[in-house]
């Protein structure tokens, strides 16, 4: 089987994770966690309900793997008809990004500490999805380890399935190994329609997207509508 043929037969295997578990919590991201994560986190168990989780009956956009949250605090700000659902590991960057909210007291942006692959594949019903937002993905830039990118046959066709049907999946990486895989994932996958360089005029260049421009790299944004 050839390299290329091999990246686009990926499917779900126990124990692959498209993220690393490294951090060391401060009491800072401590005191944080224990003081506002309560009135932005989510049900652990269930699937989701609007009225049960966000007290409404809005549009929901999840935001897979928020970081420090730059991206997902100017979201909710911009979006109050919204609620924004984020899935995160990583704690540190969970606490920063409801210090941030803080100030702004944000009542539409949740979070689900955990991996969201096992949110959308457990607890996210079809069609239940406005948008779904995958900012600076770690790009896992070597083949052996393309497995654990997030973007794959098997990812495209679930979100498909949880996005309702005018639904979009943004998509913004500043590794050109991403795009290229990116590109690859959807051109073999007949449930996509894709549209490249369409910067969301709501996300602040921070994080990862400076670091990327202040390396000299350029930043691909990707828009993914269902095909009809």
């Amino acid at each position: 089987m050839s390299p290329s043929r091999s990246i686009l037969d990926h499917s779900p295997r126990e124990g692959v994770q498209t993220y690393t578990l490294r951090w060391r919590n401060t009491p800072l991201t401590a005191e944080r966690i224990e003081r506002l994560l309560p009135s932005h986190v989510v049900p652990t168990e269930g699937p989701l309900d609007r009225e049960t989780w966000f007290g409404r009956t809005a549009p929901v956009v999840l935001e897979v793997g928020s970081g420090y949250g730059a991206s997902a605090v100017a979201y909710a700000a911009a979006h109050p008809e919204h609620d924004l659902l984020t899935a995160e590991v990583h704690v540190p960057g969970v606490a920063k990004m409801l210090a941030d909210a803080e100030p702004l007291d944000l009542t539409n942006l949740w979070v689900e500490v955990g991996d969201a692959m096992e949110l959308l594949t457990d607890r996210i019903p079809s069609g239940s999805l406005a948008a779904v937002h995958l900012f600076f993905p770690d790009p896992w830039p070597k083949n052996k380890h393309s497995k654990r990118r997030f973007v794959q046959q098997h990812t495209l066709t679930m979100l498909g399935d949880r996005l309702e049907p005018a639904g979009v999946l943004r998509i913004a990486t500043d590794h050109e190994v991403y795009a290229a895989h990116v590109r690859q994932q959807v051109s073999h996958h007949d449930g996509w329609q894709i549209v490249e360089g369409e910067r969301p005029p709501w996300r602040p260049q921070d994080g990862f997207e400076a670091k990327g421009l202040r390396a000299g790299r350029s930043i691909h944004e990707f828009t993914l509508t269902k095909a009809s």
